[in-house]
């Protein structure tokens, strides 16, 4: 399983990017991926609106079941990854890089602490 060392994890499966200063990205792991199998549908969040840690922000669906993808950080959504409303598989191929969701202007930095490196998140996912 793919657990790339530069980036942020929540228990949720989603992954975060510091890209530029208060912006990161994210996405959802291979291991969630992996778990979910082929995926057919994105619905993601609206440009614009402020989330809270922790909220249901998006929707994935593959051929064996739907699920929510929550916000790891509170923030605005500043842009989202509207190649997945063509290409959804793309979080299947590239979930580190072409299948990104969205990108979050963050509120509080520090919520990034509170998020898992990669061997805690390896450590999770193992268990």
């Amino acid at each position: 399983m793919n657990v790339p060392d530069e980036l942020k994890y929540a228990q949720s499966h989603e992954w975060v990017r510091v890209d530029n200063g208060d912006i990161v990205t994210v996405g959802i792991s291979d291991f969630a991926q992996a778990e979910m199998t082929e995926l057919v549908y994105v619905e993601l969040p609206e440009v614009g609106r402020s989330y809270s840690a922790g909220d249901e922000v998006a929707v994935v669906e593959s051929v064996k079941s739907a699920s929510d993808i929550y916000t790891p950080v509170s923030g605005e959504i500043v842009e989202v990854n509207e190649a997945l409303n063509d290409n959804p598989s793309l979080v299947n191929s590239s979930p580190f890089q072409d299948g990104w969701m969205f990108k979050i202007k963050i509120s509080d930095a520090a919520q990034l602490d509170k998020l898992l490196d990669a061997n805690g998140y390896k450590d999770s996912i193992s268990s």
